[in-house]
């Protein structure tokens, strides 16, 4: 992937209002970027529930009509869920799925054709839990594990549109995503890495053309076998 410079890019970051999306917002400010916010409670410029298939035909046609252009997207939103899978009410492996694995996947779909057109770029953070899955968080693990392995199989099926297509596997980080799961209580985690950390790091791997981050990528490992970004 050839590295790029994100002075005057326009960059859609799903999840701007969380712990990690607005560090993202910041890093990608500082590096030059427009960012256009996007989630799903509103508050930013384009209201996006990824449970929604067709929730990235709002963010195109907003960035059509105030940019002109899209040349990357940063998908920084997602859920989580504690529990043994027996306990785990259908409803909740749901949500899980369709909010964590399926949304990504429709929201790439919309996108792609303005993506092609800038030869931009696709992150998607989905986290440590997609290289080593938990008991307890079977369903959680699952989402996160197909989202990894459809990021990576679309990095080769998009290369020759020239989009760059990054999987983002961070540690454990301390955005508050385990302090309101979806369902069931928190495991006791250590510390996690800071938000501006991790954001700064998938930054720099856009700038320098890096093809996926690994949790080992973003330091020392700490807090490689524990969830969730």
């Amino acid at each position: 992937m050839a590295a790029r410079d994100l002075d005057g890019a326009v960059v859609a970051v799903v999840g701007a209002t969380g712990g990690l999306g607005s560090a993202l917002v910041e890093s990608l400010t500082e590096a030059g970027a427009t960012v256009v916010g996007a989630n799903r409670s509103g508050g930013t410029d384009v209201r996006l529930d990824l449970r929604d298939a067709g929730a990235g035909d709002a963010l195109v046609a907003h960035v059509r009509e105030a940019h002109g252009r899209l040349d990357g997207v940063v998908v920084a939103a997602g859920i989580v869920a504690f529990g043994e899978v027996t306990d785990t009410d259908d409803i909740v492996v749901e949500e899980l799925m369709l909010t964590n694995a399926m949304g990504p996947l429709w929201l790439a779909r919309r996108v792609e054709p303005l993506l092609a057109e800038s030869e931009g770029f696709l992150v998607n953070v989905s986290g440590v839990v997609a290289e080593t899955p938990m008991p307890s968080m079977v369903a959680y693990s699952a989402s996160k594990s197909a989202a990894s392995g459809a990021l990576r199989a679309l990095a080769k099926e998009w290369r020759r549109r020239r989009i760059a297509v990054v999987d983002v596997r961070p540690p454990h980080t301390e955005t508050a995503l385990s302090s309101h799961p979806l369902a069931g209580t928190a495991p006791q985690l250590g510390e996690g890495l800071a938000p501006r950390a991790v954001a700064d790091r998938i930054v720099r791997a856009v700038v320098d053309g890096e093809r996926e981050l690994s949790g080992a990528d973003f330091g020392d490992g700490q807090g490689a076998a524990q969830d969730p970004t």
